[in-house]
């Protein structure tokens, strides 16, 4: 069953890591617009790096709290598959945003505690799928791609109304692990395939998606 899994690659920059998440098997690829990311790409360099992806990968545009300005802008220069909404986003910000552009739309939910897990009922009601991933620390200046992990039991066994992805910390060591604890279909990696912020590597994106389908 494993070679089921679906893997996300975010925060791609370079035209040659997106052909080798591409080529090693990814289902989804995640472009960042974020100022203050070091994963954050301009709209222009995003079109560039997404128009050559094969239909059959889903090319994800991350934002983070973003106006329609900002939405508009990217919509109608880059040619995305879905929108990741990461920040703090409300559930009728939510529906609004999917109404508006007609592209479904992943909400990433912060998880730390069993306290965090009435969020992801909420948004998953309004929204195409959720992305659970580890809430960042109080003074963190970036929303996730922190390379933290959660304790994978919370939500063991849970099922949502969405389908949903696992994200927060994930490596090619850990992967299996947290699938299997989890029951993840779904993962996502930034920060686990890259050899500094934003520096990914096509070895390591390699040896993640076939520690993830493995």
């Amino acid at each position: 069953m494993a070679h089921d899994i679906r893997v996300k690659i975010c925060g791609l920059r370079e035209p040659e890591h997106m052909r080798a998440a591409v080529a090693a098997g990814a289902g989804y690829v995640g472009l960042v617009f974020f100022a203050r990311s070091p994963r954050h790409l301009s709209v222009q360099e995003a079109f560039e790096l997404a128009v050559d992806v094969p239909p059959g990968v889903a090319k994800v545009a991350l934002v983070v709290n973003a106006t329609d300005a900002v939405l508009d802008d990217i919509v109608e220069t880059v040619p995305l598959d879905m929108l990741q909404l990461h920040g703090s986003e409300t559930a009728e910000r939510v529906a609004e945003i999917r109404d508006r552009y007609r592209l479904p739309v992943m909400k990433a939910v912060g998880v730390s505690d069993e306290g965090d897990l009435a969020a992801l009922a909420e948004y998953g009601r309004v929204a195409d799928q959720l992305l659970v991933d580890a809430k960042p620390p109080k003074n963190a200046a970036l929303p996730g791609g922190n390379g933290l992990a959660f304790d994978w039991r919370l939500i063991a066994g849970r099922r949502w109304p969405v389908p949903w992805m696992l994200a927060g910390g994930l490596t090619v060591e850990n992967v299996a692990e947290a699938i299997r604890l989890t029951g993840a279909r779904q993962v996502d990696v930034s920060s686990g395939v890259e050899t500094a912020p934003g520096v990914k590597d096509i070895a390591m994106i390699e040896a993640f998606i076939r520690a993830a389908q493995a």
